[in-house]
């Protein structure tokens, strides 16, 4: 059986293929989903659902959501709390597409045996309250015909049961104090079935400063709404409050969102039920999802599958030990048409650079990487670190954008690129040359140790690592691992120690 090109098998997503996808598009935003302005793929349900991989965090979460909604149990208050880029907003709109009802449930993509679990045959349609910390402002108010919303309890009356909410918080509203338990749980209790959905909480209490007065309260009335909405929320069986909170100091912002974040946590915790979304396995799925309009069909893809574990199991010495298990050759087919190796990389080294958000950045360079692929008419069977097509100015850019200064000369010229170094190995030697030995091995090497630091204790990448990202079944492993010696020998800013490999932006002794 032939080894078949990717681009025969799997297509890519329009958008993709046209490179019109809008970075900015990977970014979903709840308040443009409530406000009914947001792109199609997240505003209509069902395009949402079928682009979307139900996770088993997220199938939990929504597990728990329809039996609040029902009366059958189910968590009043869930916190959100994960990584930059960890699917936060993505599970957000998830619930608002399942408890808004605007399309029936059996139209939406893998929901019917969510709800078949939860022991849910009709799921009443819920009143939706959206509020983003960072569209809010706390001096500015905000005017809704006759009506003006000072407080964050003002808007969540608003927005639930419109004048007649607001009027059971307007003089606490007006005063910006908050109105206690008991008025939050008539709200509620008015207001249910209904879902509040809060995301950036902590970019809002953030700014306001400890003993100043806003128009949207103080930083201690603001604290003491939520602790009251959490006491009101467990006592109304049919609402539910989901909430976002940072984890990583990046997003909390000084020592007064620290602070904030601190205080919020201390009410959640009570009555939350901490949730952590995406797993690396998963996120191959989610990216496959949103990248590929069909990966193909399933025989043809484990055929592929197959002929690169049986490779890996054939030449178990040269490969690194996971390669051998039967659980790869699945991960082979679930990635499909992106190899395994790809998604580790930028998983497990690439998220821990600050900026990199792990679903979202991953999405945005892949998106890059394909479009780019495809238009070069690129015949690989799988996409391979040795694919990435580093010689082009966006992939390099994007690929540059989360290191530190001084990485583009040396990817021009000792990774890939027309005048690099190994082009110029390639192109004096035949046998380097069919498989474009020498690049993929540079291009393999840089996606596997680039984002490491001079303070870890062990840098780079094995050898076996490298041979993973670069060959493909019917290939001559020697020829590679001969290229790797040539490239040892020869290039500026590659370090070797032992049997692994790094670029540095500052040259070796050499």
């Amino acid at each position: 059986m032939s080894l078949k090109p990717w681009r025969e098998i799997a297509r890519p997503h329009k958008d993709v293929l046209e490179g019109s996808f809008k970075q900015s598009e990977f970014a979903a935003d709840i308040s443009q989903v409530a406000g009914g302005t947001a792109p199609d793929e997240y505003q209509n349900a069902e395009k949402f659902f079928s682009r979307t991989y139900i996770t088993e965090g997220m199938r939990l979460l929504l597990i728990s959501v329809a039996q609040r909604l029902a009366g059958h149990g189910g968590d009043p208050v869930i916190q959100l709390q994960t990584a930059f880029g960890g699917g936060k907003t993505h599970t957000m709109l998830a619930v608002f597409h399942l408890a808004s009802r605007e399309v029936s449930t059996d139209k939406l993509m893998g929901i019917p045996p969510v709800l078949d679990e939860a022991g849910i045959s009709e799921l009443p349609r819920a009143r939706m309250a959206v509020i983003d910390g960072i569209r809010l402002s706390p001096s500015q108010a905000r005017t809704y015909g006759s009506i003006t919303v000072n407080t964050l309890w003002g808007e969540l009356a608003w927005q639930l049961l419109g004048e007649e909410g607001f009027s059971l918080v307007a003089d606490s509203d007006a005063d910006g104090t908050s109105p206690g338990k008991e008025v939050l749980k008539e709200l509620l209790s008015r207001a249910a079935p209904c879902v509040i959905l809060i995301d950036e909480l902590v970019a809002f209490t953030r700014q306001l400063e400890l003993g100043k007065q806003y128009k949207a309260g103080t930083f201690d009335s603001n604290i003491s709404f939520i602790q009251g909405l959490t006491e009101a929320l467990k006592a109304v069986p049919n609402a539910i409050l989901l909430a976002s909170l940072p984890e990583s100091e990046l997003e909390v912002g000084g020592t007064m969102g620290q602070r904030a974040l601190e205080s919020l946590e201390t009410y959640f915790a009570r009555v939350e039920s901490v949730w952590k979304p995406v797993g690396s396995r998963e996120a191959f799925e989610i990216v496959r999802r949103r990248l590929f309009e069909s990966s193909g069909e399933r025989a043809e893809v484990e055929g592929i599958s197959r002929q690169f574990s049986d490779f890996y199991r054939k030449h178990a010495d040269k490969f690194p030990v996971e390669t051998q298990s039967n659980e790869y050759f699945e991960r082979l087919c679930s990635s499909y048409p992106i190899h395994p190796e790809v998604f580790d990389r930028l998983y497990e080294d690439w998220s821990t650079l600050d900026k990199f958000q792990r679903t979202r950045g991953v999405l945005q360079y892949m998106a890059i990487v394909i479009h780019r692929l495809w238009n070069s008419d690129n015949r690989d069977a799988l996409i391979m670190p040795g694919s990435l097509p580093l010689e082009d100015t966006n992939v390099r850019n994007k690929s540059i954008h989360y290191l530190p200064q001084g990485w583009e000369p040396v990817i021009e010229k000792e990774v890939d690129g027309p005048r690099s170094i190994p082009a110029d190995i390639d192109g004096h030697h035949t046998l380097f040359g069919g498989v474009q030995a020498a690049r993929r091995t540079a291009r393999s090497i840089f996606l596997g140790s680039a984002p490491s630091s001079q303070e870890q204790m062990i840098r780079g990448i094995q050898a076996e690592r490298v041979l993973l990202g670069t060959v493909q079944p019917g290939q001559t492993i020697g020829v590679f691992e001969d290229v790797l010696k040539r490239l040892r020998d020869r290039l500026h800013y590659l370090y070797a120690e032992q049997d692994r490999y790094w670029l540095d932006t500052k040259p070796n002794l050499r």
